[in-house]
């Protein structure tokens, strides 16, 4: 899967902004983090373990808000 982004700059339009629109473009197209992903193998079981602890984290945080907002 090939990931283009590009804009056009404007005539009088300072780099600066340009590159920033980049970004921005980049950014909402998630390419960098597709890329990342895609950087080196993980096996399936990997992938649903870090699921599971993800989701876990999740719950003790919202568990620690909730007792938070009790007190």
């Amino acid at each position: 899967m090939k990931f283009i982004a590009f804009i056009k700059v404007g005539e009088n339009e300072e780099l600066e902004k340009a590159i920033k629109r980049f970004r921005k473009k980049v950014d909402k197209e998630a390419i960098i983090r597709e890329w990342k992903r895609h950087e080196y193998f993980q096996k399936p079981s990997s992938i649903r373990h870090q699921r599971e602890k993800a989701r876990l984290r999740k719950e003790r945080k919202n568990l620690r808000r909730l007792q938070r907002n009790k007190k």
